[in-house]
């Protein structure tokens, strides 16, 4: 497995390369979704969340 920094791939490059193929799961970068202001909207059965990226570099999801 490489090293979370080697070469030039992106996070979600790098994620892609240790997700199993068969998983079939999709892959979002947290960044891009959330995009400057670090805050995103998900729509859920017609609720909407919010996702967040902390100051710390963690991801918080809210009613």
């Amino acid at each position: 497995m490489p090293a979370p920094n080697a070469g030039s791939a992106t996070c979600v490059e790098q994620a892609i390369a240790i997700t199993p193929v068969s998983a079939g799961l999709p892959v979002f970068d947290a960044a891009t979704l959330c995009g400057d202001d670090g805050t995103a909207h998900i729509v859920l059965d017609e609720k909407v969340y919010t996702l967040r990226i902390t100051k710390a570099g963690k991801l918080i999801l809210t009613k």
